[in-house]
């Protein structure tokens, strides 16, 4: 036997079993869906617990992997880097901030607006009674959530900046914590945060998000899983239209399966926070990125977005009846 034979040989019978795992790598890939979400994302968390996608999507052989995130900016860059595929809703802020960073992400859906679903909270006796008395404070705010533009323009109404208060940038749990011990003035914060902070620790709402900022909550896509998958897409986006409208005609039945899941909230808290929300999916059209690009303006002229952005030039997916 000639050494280029034995050579070979020796190739093949190393390539083919790495051949063989490469397939079946593959396979598993191109039959999984890992989707990212967090506490506030009503609508996929019920969709989850309902089970629902396994059942459509379990005879196609695609399996259903979840992934539960502190907040949106975290499950965004797991979105880019390829550790989930499909992002549940995330505050507008969030997408603005991705983009920023060169994320190639895709929008597929959105809920109108719930500007009562965000609000900056102050202890019940707290001398703080308006926006202007915040200057000097220390105030919690997680980073890039809707709320972190709440307080942008909060304090702008109050003709105040961020130079004018120290920002802590919390998580939720830790923007909790805080504010329970007094380590805070305010918590900037959303719902269900905000109803079990009125109910749990009397915390008083100093402003809504009302006449501040509307709070849109999008759910987007890895560019790639878009490209590949529109049916995928176009399922996930009928059961979020048809949870969405479960929930507000059957407001208690939601808040029981919820409360579990929220920290054991009661009916009473959950339905109060769920109030708040819309829960009206729609598609994603240029026009409705409109928001986006004075979200990104603001924190650009604020200094907390590295560069400017044009929010309108990103990818968007439209549901099959939409198009």
């Amino acid at each position: 036997m000639s050494r280029f034979t034995f050579t070979m040989r020796r190739l093949i019978f190393i390539a083919v079993p790495l051949l063989a795992l490469l397939i079946q790598f593959n396979a598993r890939a191109e039959t999984a869906l890992r989707i990212g979400y967090q506490k506030s994302s009503t609508l996929l968390t019920l969709v989850k617990l309902q089970g629902t996608l396994e059942k459509e999507l379990a005879p196609r052989g695609i399996k259903v992997s979840w992934y539960e995130f502190s907040s949106g900016l975290p499950l965004l860059e797991a979105l880019n880097i390829g550790n989930v595929d499909v992002s549940a809703d995330v505050a507008d802020t969030v997408p603005v901030f991705a983009q920023a960073a060169g994320a190639d992400l895709t929008y597929f859906a959105r809920e109108e607006p719930s500007p009562d679903a965000q609000a900056i909270l102050v202890p019940q006796n707290s001398p703080l009674k308006t926006l202007e008395d915040l200057k000097g404070k220390r105030i919690a705010v997680t980073k890039a959530a809707g709320s972190h533009y709440l307080l942008i323009v909060a304090l702008a109404k109050a003709h105040l900046t961020f130079h004018d208060i120290t920002p802590a940038y919390l998580t939720p749990a830790d923007g909790l914590a805080a504010f329970e011990t007094g380590q805070v003035d305010a918590w900037v914060t959303w719902e269900p945060f905000v109803a079990a902070a009125e109910r749990r620790q009397h915390a008083r709402v100093l402003a809504p998000g009302q006449g501040l900022a509307s709070y849109q909550r999008y759910y987007l896509a890895s560019a790639s899983f878009a490209r590949q998958h529109p049916e995928i897409l176009d399922l996930i986006y009928r059961q979020l239209e048809q949870t969405g409208a479960w929930v507000k005609s059957h407001p208690a039945d939601a808040a029981k399966l919820l409360g579990p899941l929220w920290g054991n909230l009661d009916v009473a808290t959950v339905e109060q926070a769920n109030a708040h929300r819309t829960y009206q999916v729609r598609p994603v059209t240029l026009e409705s990125l409109g928001e986006q690009q004075r979200i990104a303006d603001a924190f650009f002229a604020a200094g907390l977005l590295p560069k400017h952005i044009n929010a309108q030039a990103v990818p968007v997916w439209q549901p099959a009846a939409a198009k």
